[in-house]
């Protein structure tokens, strides 16, 4: 069976009888002191969960996903932009803008135009209904912080959001 790339740069091992319970010890075996409760990635994953599911219960429209609430923010501030800088100011890939304005689109909060010289650009802006969601939702995002960080004094919010931006 050919491997993957992946499992090619592994060394190979083979399980006799005599070595098979020390090879299965081996291979589950993690690098001495790794908690995985302790690892920044696992750490910042659980978070996200927390920011969600408090934007969730919070923001003031649960069909609203903290992304599609980037999109819709950008879009009022800034007022028409292409998808591609809309994506860009938010900070998504070109596959997950699509897949917001696709939803967005639906709802029929916002809506877009092809751009006259390059028909691949397309200008994305807001609804009437989209800005009057828009202007609600904004009334919660602070709350959505505060909880958020409520667990943390004023001072470690402060020193949290500043750490964040710096590795952004």
């Amino acid at each position: 069976m050919p491997k993957s790339k992946a499992t090619a740069a592994l060394p190979e091992t083979r399980t006799t009888p005599q070595n098979g319970a020390a090879a299965a010890e081996a291979a589950l075996a993690v690098p001495s002191g790794y908690v995985l409760e302790e690892q920044v990635g696992h750490l910042i994953r659980r978070a996200h969960q927390r920011a969600t599911a408090i934007f969730i219960g919070t923001i003031g429209d649960a069909q609203v996903t903290p992304t599609q609430y980037a999109a819709l923010v950008k879009l009022y501030e800034a007022g028409e932009l292409s998808q591609n800088h809309l994506g860009r100011l938010t900070a998504m890939d070109p596959a997950t803008i699509q897949g917001v304005i696709r939803r967005l689109a639906t709802r029929k909060l916002i809506a877009h135009r092809p751009d006259k010289s390059d028909k691949r650009r397309r200008y994305l802006s807001l609804t009437p209904a989209g800005r009057i969601l828009v202007e609600g939702l904004v009334q919660n995002g602070p709350k959505v912080t505060q909880l958020t960080l409520g667990p943390l004094s004023a001072a470690e919010q402060q020193q949290l959001l500043a750490l964040l931006k710096r590795i952004t």
